[in-house]
């Protein structure tokens, strides 16, 4: 999203001065890894591919690797550079020697729509410059890697971590794209991927260092084997994707600004932290279902699923005269606003008797999911 301006009259001398106000040059959301609805820490292998701590950052994994990584929120941070947060990449199980067709990388994906100003397919196409902080033990070659999944496209560059667990900053700028244009929708249109590890089948051609069509042998050339031993660990903070050939500051949002741009994807409505958590109003419409309405704290980019745990009386309906306990919800009905709930196995209830859902024990989570 480029930037507004707006010019206003300086009280000192006068003249117009030009202020820029709300917008986002990072196409990157939570880039800080400040925020973290679905949790701190987990570990990740044997195809738990998906979103896992840090919001709008998903694990990848393909073939058959048996490396296991546990994924968490840290505060390892680089000193003096305003951030308090970074994602972690720590090797919980091992794999000296990759299969051919194994890989595994972090990545965060891109709706079309917020995409339209970079031109691509243009003569005008604009260039995009990433930078990051990042920080390992295990020093060489790594992979960053853009796709156009519209057009089947890729590019691709390397970045060296040159000194052992010391964080350094990387800056990579991939040219314009002048084939293929980009989808004004809300599906996938780009991902932006950071490889950790990859196999024979992804390194043995040569660097896509220009737009290219996809070709797997191109992609992660030169890229080290993260999961070959389980001292290794990867961190990364301060991700920016913007337009241009060159780098600027990293644009630190507020919290709750960050916050709202993650709900677009994903939001939280009971944690499983709390045995109390009230979930939506709700009325009984037979004697057995309950229907509630959930309001969405913002509009998603898409009609939802819902990520719920399921456990022997984890949810509660009550009412003034009565509760019953049930062990999971069913969502009908929902679109980019709102959604139907009604519990998911019997209850025994009065008809016509407004009510509440709640969690019932420290278990009940339950969330809306419009991930890419």
């Amino acid at each position: 999203m480029s930037e507004l301006k707006v010019d206003k009259v300086s009280p000192r001398t006068g003249t117009y001065v030009s202020l820029n106000t709300v917008g986002s040059k990072n196409i990157i959301i939570n880039g800080d890894m400040s925020i973290a609805q679905r949790g701190t820490s987990v570990n990740v292998g044997n195809n738990d591919n998906g979103y896992h701590t840090c919001d709008r950052w998903s694990f990848f994994e393909s073939g058959s690797p048996t490396a296991v990584f546990t994924m968490s929120q840290s505060t390892d941070v680089p000193t003096g550079q305003g951030f308090a947060t970074s994602l972690k990449m720590d090797c919980a199980t091992a794999q000296g020697s990759l299969g051919a067709s194994d890989l595994l990388r972090i990545e965060q994906r891109f709706e079309g729509q917020n995409l339209q100003y970079l031109k691509k397919g243009t003569s005008s196409a604009e260039s995009l410059t990433m930078s990051f902080w990042v920080k390992s033990n295990k020093t060489g070659t790594y992979i960053a890697e853009l796709n156009d999944s519209d057009n089947g496209r890729q590019i691709s560059k390397s970045y060296t971590i040159d000194s052992a667990s010391t964080w350094e900053k990387k800056t990579l700028t991939f040219e314009g794209d002048t084939t293929g244009t980009i989808d004004n929708d809300n599906a996938l249109s780009l991902v932006a991927r950071w490889w950790l590890a990859a196999g024979t089948n992804f390194t043995s051609g040569t660097l896509a260092t220009s737009w290219q069509a996809n070709d797997n042998a191109d992609r992660a050339v030169g890229q080290v084997n993260l999961a070959d031993n389980t001292a290794n660990e990867w961190y990364v903070t301060g991700v920016q994707l913007e337009a241009g050939t060159t780098a600027s500051d990293f644009e630190f949002l507020p919290y709750d600004m960050n916050l709202d741009r993650c709900y677009r994807y994903y939001q939280m409505v009971a944690d499983g932290t709390s045995d109390v958590q009230v979930i939506s109003n709700a009325v009984s419409y037979t004697t057995t279902t309950a229907y509630g309405v959930l309001s969405f704290i913002k509009e998603m980019r898409s009609a939802p699923s819902l990520d719920q745990t399921s456990g022997t009386d984890y949810y509660n309906y009550s009412n003034v005269g009565a509760s019953d306990t049930f062990d999971s919800f069913v969502i009908a009905q929902p679109n980019t606003r709102n959604a139907r709930l009604n519990n998911g196995d019997t209850i025994a209830i009065t008809v016509g008797q407004s009510g509440w859902f709640s969690a019932r024990t420290t278990g009940g989570k339950i969330a809306l999911d419009s991930e890419l």
